[in-house]
């Protein structure tokens, strides 16, 4: 039997260090949880995936910057799709609480 699990449960102690764990892979796509805790991106960094990705901010809070200047704000139940190659960055994460995330990272066909 397939063991039930939660995305809130078993979330490990602040440690400095954002938190990403797979929860499930196939050839084409991904699915991580990720755990922020103030965490930003270096400044200077920009994300340039090569996979589309599916964002979903389950609980915290946090902000997203895109290079063509858009800031976008995002709490629980938000989700947004990021094409691949758009740049993006975490500006924020809140720093009280986790920010748990939903991402979904696939490889469209052709």
């Amino acid at each position: 039997m397939t063991a039930i699990r939660n995305l809130l449960a078993d979330i490990p102690p602040g440690t400095g260090e954002e938190f990403v764990e797979e929860i499930l892979r196939a050839e084409t796509f991904r699915i991580e949880r990720i755990v922020s805790r103030g965490h930003a991106s270096p400044e200077g960094f920009w994300y340039d995936q090569q996979t589309e990705e599916w964002v979903l901010l389950v609980s915290g809070s946090a902000t997203l910057g895109f290079d063509d200047g858009r800031k976008v704000d995002l709490k629980p139940g938000d989700h947004l799709f990021i094409p691949r190659h758009v740049r993006h960055r975490v500006v924020r994460t809140d720093p009280i609480q986790e920010t748990v995330w939903l991402a979904v990272h696939w490889t469209r066909g052709s």
